[in-house]
């Protein structure tokens, strides 16, 4: 029951995140092209099972979009293993976009693998479970990494730390 009760609880979470950074548009539509019509980043089809494996998780549990739904104007894959999940997010929304999104809070820039990001937390979200990073992509938007602790488990690493350890893995094949 905990780990259903975690799974809700994560992919809430996911849900108010992805769900969170759009918003209604009024108007015609245009015909111009935009970074936000460029072709996104697809994490599934994007990171190796090698680089997956060297992150700790299990290739075989990747899961496509939220719950197996896909988001418009994302591409989202996660993985897990018995201690954390893995998610990579993809979309054409842009850094200052998620500063700007209420319920997103502390950021602050950092490095991971070598790459600058922006650390920030989601409001309501307890720091022991988890971690987000943005890493601006110059084709598209940005590509979001999120490790996200299972709930209920003993002795669980810090998910930051999490993040900062499969980051030396996945970032480097991340689009720049």
């Amino acid at each position: 029951m905990a780990r259903r009760i975690a799974g809700v609880v994560v992919a809430a979470a996911i849900v108010s995140v992805v769900a969170g950074c759009g918003g209604t548009t009024e108007g015609s539509p245009s015909t111009s092209t935009s970074a936000a019509e460029a072709p996104l980043f697809n994490p599934c089809t994007g990171i190796p099972d090698d680089v997956l494996r060297s992150a700790g998780v299990d290739p075989a549990t990747e899961e496509s979009g939220i719950a197996g739904v896909h988001q418009h104007g994302w591409e989202i894959c996660s993985w897990s293993n018995k201690q954390f999940s893995m998610t990579v997010f993809s979309t054409g929304r842009t850094v200052a976009e998620f500063e700007k999104k209420p319920g997103n809070t502390d950021f602050r820039d950092v490095t991971v693998a070598g790459r600058k990001g922006r650390q920030f937390k989601v409001e309501g979200a307890s720091k022991d479970v988890l971690c987000d990073v943005l890493f601006p992509v110059s084709t598209q938007g940005v590509v979001q990494l999120r490790i996200s602790n299972r709930i209920g488990l003993d002795n669980l690493e810090e998910p930051c730390s999490v993040l900062y350890r499969v980051g030396e893995s996945i970032v480097p094949i991340l689009p720049r």
